[in-house]
């Protein structure tokens, strides 16, 4: 384990010490001394290095694991979280997002086959109810760690096949077809992970999970790929830009 972080308490301070204890740790992640990965030391080492109560350190820590800060795990320690995604909200592919943002994204392609179009799917996509899709899911890693399970439907017509997924975002994909997405609908919300999604996006059981669902269209209007998608909340965020109106 590195040094200890030196943190200078002020007990005279109305400031409660816990969150003068969390507020120096959290200088310290914001400006690079501490990294991503990084053990911290445990809460009783902590309490006997700066002469406060274990309760008190223990809040201290608590109140960076409930703002994504630290990461805690039974056996493992305490360890300083690592970066979250932050992702625009714009009509950009997460495989690009991650490539501007320096990550390295790599894909693996769960399933890739052709279904029948759910009432759904179909609404979503503008076809008949029944008619053949591909159904694409993949895992997307960033820098080898898992960030995102995503499900996409897609007509035939534009279907990009299994080894063009694996080494492309989709939307790189449909623009080496002609398609170009121009607009799209989309809606985000959040739900707890399933047992096989925590597992897949290596998580604990019931963990938070951004859920994002989107159908974008071409620039003649007609749907060119309907999307559900959900990430780990504890790596990944989505950023606007609001306007006065």
């Amino acid at each position: 384990m590195p040094q200890p972080l030196r943190i200078d308490l002020d007990r005279s301070s109305p400031v409660p010490l816990y969150h003068q204890v969390a507020q120096t740790l959290q200088a310290a992640i914001d400006d690079g001394r501490l990294v991503p990965g990084e053990l911290l030391e445990n809460e009783i080492s902590l309490a006997n290095r700066l002469g406060i109560s274990r309760p008190t350190a223990r809040q201290a820590l608590r109140e960076l694991v409930d703002k994504g800060q630290l990461v805690r795990r039974r056996g493992a320690g305490t360890h300083v979280a690592p970066a979250t995604i932050r992702r625009p909200v714009d009509l950009t592919s997460l495989y690009d997002d991650l490539s501007k943002s320096g990550k390295s994204p790599t894909t693996e392609v769960l399933e890739h086959e052709v279904v029948p179009a759910s009432p759904e799917v179909a609404a979503a996509l503008g076809l008949a109810e029944g008619t053949d899709v591909l159904r694409v899911r993949r895992l997307r890693r960033a820098d080898d760690e898992p960030l995102a399970l995503l499900t996409n439907f897609l007509p035939m017509a534009i279907a990009p096949t299994r080894a063009e997924l694996e080494a492309e975002g989709l939307y790189d994909c449909l623009r080496a077809r002609g398609v170009k997405p121009q607009v799209a609908r989309q809606r985000i919300g959040a739900r707890a992970a399933t047992a096989a999604e925590a597992r897949a996006l290596d998580e604990t059981p019931r963990a938070a999970l951004l859920t994002m669902e989107r159908t974008a269209f071409d620039e003649s209007g007609a749907a060119v790929e309907f999307g559900q998608h959900i990430y780990r909340a504890s790596r990944y965020s989505f950023e606007t830009t609001l306007f006065a109106r």
